[in-house]
């Protein structure tokens, strides 16, 4: 949620534009202030900043985000072999023709080198899960593709959404850099390849032959002829090797659950302990169930001491350049997730602690993630302090400054760890 001014928004933010009632009550009844989520010289991501808000210093506890990613689906990175976000992602279709999928009967020859292409969308359009699954499974049986993959160790394991996970047996991953595509979109796609070592060599090619059978493949076709934009790519980024994060509950004496559609979020519970929540209808994206998440959060809370709710929606309309989806994100976040949640709570006459924040700020002037503070909630059923403010990232510049993400839980909880 959290962002910088925005021209066509009157220089006002996302937070100070979207009309959100629930979250300007809580934050003048509450403690509004801002926190860095990021520690200095930490690249700004869900991951770093998730691990950060659950007490884990990335510093210390961040080997990549691909293997957080796996264990949301149980899936065990072997001693010396690396995971990696395989994305689903579209290049554009023709020199200078825009967007891939703009009219179906576009000759989509390699009619240009990739090098020479520019990276429309990191999701392939928010491809849906099944269609996903369908084109990865399909690219990983083709003949070329099947005997690269083979050659490199490459296995994929199918996420049902654009973010799937591939594993690379015996992956020597020392020296590599891999790319964000969500923070490069828009960009020629050459100098954002892998690259160091020789298995950014491997991972070139892997992604070279990927574009050679998706970009005529008769699913991306179908998709161009739907008005969709087609899958004809895959992006290996986020590399990372197993790790071990520390258990929650041992260390707050807190029970919990964490309900979200995106893996990394219930991959890092799952790595600290805390069951993973999927709600029927949740997808990640704008079109979301809302509802489905508080029910879900106020089920968890009558039987364990807390439950953290993810709302990916910002995020995604942010990269995919909709402020007026964002802005929606925003708004139903505060109307269909924190309002009922209050009300039920509330209802239930029991006291209780609340925490509303960003993990990071993703800027809509750039379309990428950014390290500053963000503003935060911690709202107290039991006060009320009355401030007048708002939530927003100005208002909570007139409040606390928390330099270090990892305290959160703490502050929370009230304990001391």
């Amino acid at each position: 949620m959290a962002d910088e001014s925005v021209p066509e928004l009157g220089g006002k933010t996302p937070l100070q534009y979207a009309k959100i009632p629930a979250m300007d009550a809580l934050a003048s009844a509450g403690e509004l202030g801002r926190v860095l989520t990021i520690p200095e010289g930490v690249t700004p991501g869900s991951d770093t900043a998730i691990l950060s808000i659950f007490g884990c210093d990335p510093r210390k506890y961040y080997a990549g985000r691909a293997p957080l990613e796996a264990a949301a689906s149980g899936i065990i990175i072997p001693p010396g072999d690396a995971a990696y976000r395989c994305n689903m992602v579209t290049f554009e279709d023709a020199a200078g023709g825009g967007a891939a999928g703009e009219t179906a009967a576009r000759d989509t020859a390699a009619d240009i080198p990739l090098d020479d292409k520019k990276l429309i969308s990191h999701s392939a359009g928010s491809i849906d899960g099944s269609e996903s699954d369908t084109i990865i499974k399909a690219l990983f049986e083709s003949p070329v593709f099947k005997d690269a993959a083979r050659e490199a160790g490459m296995i994929v394991y199918p996420a049902s959404s654009f973010r799937h996970i591939a594993v690379q047996e015996s992956a020597d991953i020392a020296g590599l850099e891999l790319t964000e595509p969500h923070n490069h979109l828009g960009e020629k796609v050459g100098p954002l390849m892998p690259r160091g070592g020789k298995n950014a060599e491997v991972l070139n090619k892997l992604m070279r032959i990927a574009h050679d059978v998706l970009n005529t493949h008769p699913l991306n076709m179908a998709r161009r002829a739907a008005g969709k934009l087609p899958a004809n790519g895959i992006w290996f980024w986020a590399e990372g090797k197993s790790v071990a994060l520390p258990d929650f509950t041992e260390r707050y004496g807190k029970t919990g659950s964490v309900i979200s559609a995106v893996p990394l979020c219930r991959g890092i519970g799952a790595l600290i302990g805390l069951e993973g929540v999927i709600v029927e209808g949740a997808t990640g994206e704008l079109n979301t169930n809302y509802e489905g998440k508080a029910e879900a959060a106020f089920d968890i809370l009558k039987s364990k001491d807390f439950a953290a709710i993810h709302v990916e929606a910002p995020d995604e309309c942010t990269h995919d350049g909709d402020t007026a989806g964002k802005l929606q994100a925003i708004e139903w976040i505060d109307s269909r997730v924190i309002a009922p949640l209050l009300e039920r709570l509330r209802s239930a006459g029991v006291d209780f602690r609340m925490l509303i924040m960003s993990d990071h700020r993703t800027l809509t002037s750039t379309r990428g993630h950014d390290g500053a503070p963000v503003p935060y909630i911690l709202y107290d059923s039991r006060t009320d302090n009355h401030s007048g403010l708002a939530y927003c990232e100005a208002d909570a510049e007139k409040g606390g400054y928390i330099s270090d993400g990892t305290t959160l839980m703490s502050r929370l909880f009230e304990v001391q760890v």
